[in-house]
């Protein structure tokens, strides 16, 4: 495989091959309805997170969907924008902004998450329930692994 000839390192390369196609495949199924209604993932992780969670800084919506400080503000202005999400400074600290779901998104993402819910899972019905508790299983154990090693050991410098 291109001069490479580990074993180890070719099994990595083709799963790692074979998870971003699986995630692209189920990414691209879900996000059909999500195009029509004009959001992204990322714009319904926001919501769906404040929906769950209740109303968060930047930084910590930042977090829960993984995205940068940078992005969320943009999420977020664009979410606001389109009256589903609104700023509200925290009385007892006025530095802090939360954002909060408007009446509008709070309607629309109760109303969207259960069908988005339901996409995910036809999306994901090429696996019976074990294989899915064992997909969800390896995937947490690959997460977990790949956050430490790249906390004890940084990726070798590009040439």
């Amino acid at each position: 495989m291109y001069g490479v000839t580990d074993p180890a390192v070719v099994a990595a390369v083709r799963s790692y091959v074979k998870l971003l196609r699986a995630s692209r495949a189920v990414a691209s199924r879900v996000e059909v309805r999500l195009h029509a209604l004009g959001l992204t993932l990322t714009q319904l992780g926001v919501l769906e997170v404040i929906l769950h969670k209740g109303p968060m800084t930047h930084r910590d919506l930042g977090r829960k969907v993984l995205t940068s400080a940078g992005n969320m503000t943009d999420l977020v202005d664009k979410l606001e924008a389109r009256g589903l999400v609104l700023r509200v400074r925290a009385a007892d600290d006025r530095r802090q902004v939360r954002v909060e779901l408007t009446a509008a998104g709070r309607a629309m993402i109760e109303e969207l998450f259960p069908l988005h819910a339901g996409d995910i899972a036809q999306a994901m019905a090429g696996l019976n329930a074990p294989e899915l508790d064992q997909l969800g299983d390896l995937l947490r154990k690959l997460g977990m692994a790949a956050a430490q090693a790249g906390a004890e050991r940084p990726l070798a410098e590009y040439p």
